[in-house]
């Protein structure tokens, strides 16, 4: 199969209204949103998977961030959720003619541009559905989807679960990867404890620095 134009989408919710589970200050929550979708960013704008980047969000903040790293944003006026912001990207690649998409969320920021790679050569046919769960297996870290129209999204509860068998409904071959660094994303204490413990990135170093 030869190489597709695949489009990274990144729905960002909020800065203010995002991570609350962390149970921190608001301005260390916030600084703790920018650092993870910066690095986010910049991981998926060295890709050499990823031709183009949609950030989604109402967040002027996070629209400016997202412009630093080249990515294409669009307003999502209602913030009714990640699935409809996802929707938004999806209508926009596929009136561009991508021939697949990557949903990356905001809380991910030890994902390198290997795991991209790696993901991207996971794939095994033209309807392809590819779930890379979240370390407690509770949720979806990243979803390659060929072509951007296959399924819709699920983002809730068990959508790793969800997502495997909406894939199955829709007649696209699915799986489940397990890449590490794509799999630990930051959304509560227990996460952020977990990741400083072993980890000497310069992300860990930046969070501790936030945290004091």
């Amino acid at each position: 199969m030869s190489n597709l134009r695949i489009g990274a989408i990144i729905p960002v919710k909020t800065f203010s209204r995002a991570k609350s589970r962390l149970s921190l200050p608001p301005e260390k929550t916030e600084q703790i949103c920018r650092l993870m979708l910066e690095s986010v960013l910049q991981t998926v704008s060295k890709s050499d998977v990823i031709a183009k980047t949609v950030l989604v969000s109402k967040d002027e903040n996070a629209l400016e961030i997202g412009k630093k790293f080249g990515a294409h944003g669009i307003y999502d006026e209602t913030e009714q959720g990640v699935n409809s912001a996802v929707l938004l990207a999806d209508k926009y690649f596929t009136q561009e003619g991508f021939e697949g998409t990557m949903v990356f969320p905001q809380d991910i920021p030890l994902m390198e541009p290997e795991d991209i790679r790696t993901l991207y050569q996971m794939r095994t046919s033209e309807r392809c559905v590819l779930v890379v769960p979240s370390r407690k297996f509770d949720g979806t870290n990243a979803l390659f989807r060929t072509p951007p129209g296959v399924m819709e999204t699920h983002y809730d509860e068990d959508s790793y679960k969800i997502h495997l068998n909406t894939a199955e409904k829709r007649n696209a071959r699915s799986a489940m990867v397990l890449i590490r660094r794509m799999m630990l994303d930051i959304d509560d204490q227990s996460d952020l404890r977990f990741i400083l413990s072993f980890s000497d990135t310069g992300i860990a170093n930046s969070l501790r620095e936030i945290l004091g």
